[in-house]
């Protein structure tokens, strides 16, 4: 867990997560800095305690006014709760659904949140920041965010991908690789995407390109520059033609734990 500085106003806090055989994939949140400070998303659960730490480093918890919570994985919720039982003033964005999903194992008091759709805006201090559904996700109540004023976009899931090495910065990897990464991590992410109509999932990466980013803060990808939205939309328009992602079944993986043990495959 480490962190280093995306914008001047911006934090991003980040891990990343071992795929066996496979690669890497990034797990980011942001910390953004105003006078209400906010939390974009709050780590992975296995990792709470490196997050607390690493995140006490750019910005006294207490200090933080809001979270804002993409969907409720647990990849995403980490610190969650330690950040709401810690910090009174405290209040989570989300929606009614991903109220629904935190419900089914740690429901949140409902003075602590605040509820917002996709078109709808919300200002915080300084701030305002309109949400947005990406066009690629992998949890129903996933909802991401931009910041009209500064041009920054933040995707969720959405443009993650699976990397041999992950870097500060998402323009520091070469076309092919990071082709090849977001196609394979929107198989396994977003299996639906093989379903989609081409014309309609075009359209929709359409507006993403029509927002114009400046830069673009993805949960599973390196912090990209505007410059990279037409690498990163044209990488998924391949994705719904490529190959479905099929897990190792028992035989496999038995064969993978013998052979990382040491023993005969």
């Amino acid at each position: 867990m480490e962190t280093f500085r995306a914008a001047p106003d911006i934090d991003v806090i980040t891990t990343s997560i071992a795929i066996p055989g496979l690669g890497l994939i990034p797990v980011n949140s942001f910390v953004v800095h105003g006078s209400e400070p906010l939390l974009v998303d709050t780590g992975p659960v296995v990792e709470s305690g490196a997050f607390m730490e690493v995140l006490r480093s750019v910005i006294d918890p207490a200090e933080l006014r809001w979270i804002w919570l993409t969907h409720p994985d647990f990849d995403h919720i980490g610190a969650l709760h330690e950040l709401v039982e810690s910090n009174p003033r405290l209040r989570v964005i989300t929606t009614f659904l991903g109220v629904g999903l935190l419900g089914l194992f740690s429901p949140l008091s409902p003075d602590r949140l605040f509820l917002v759709n996709p078109g709808q805006t919300i200002t915080l201090g300084d701030r305002t920041l309109e949400a947005w559904k990406p066009p690629v996700f992998d949890n129903p109540s996933t909802t991401a965010l931009r910041d009209p004023a500064s041009g920054v976009v933040w995707s969720s899931d959405c443009f993650g991908a699976v990397l041999p090495e992950v870097p500060q910065r998402a323009d520091d990897i070469d076309d092919k690789t990071l082709r090849e990464g977001q196609v394979f991590w929107a198989t396994v992410d977003s299996p639906w995407l093989h379903g989609v109509d081409p014309a309609v999932f075009g359209a929709k990466l359409q507006q993403v390109r029509a927002m114009e980013p400046a830069m673009v803060l993805s949960s599973h990808l390196p912090p990209a520059s505007g410059a990279m939205i037409e690498r990163l939309t044209d990488a998924l328009a391949a994705a719904p033609a490529a190959s479905p992602f099929v897990g190792p079944d028992q035989a496999a993986m038995e064969a993978m734990m013998a052979a990382m043990a040491g023993g005969p495959s």
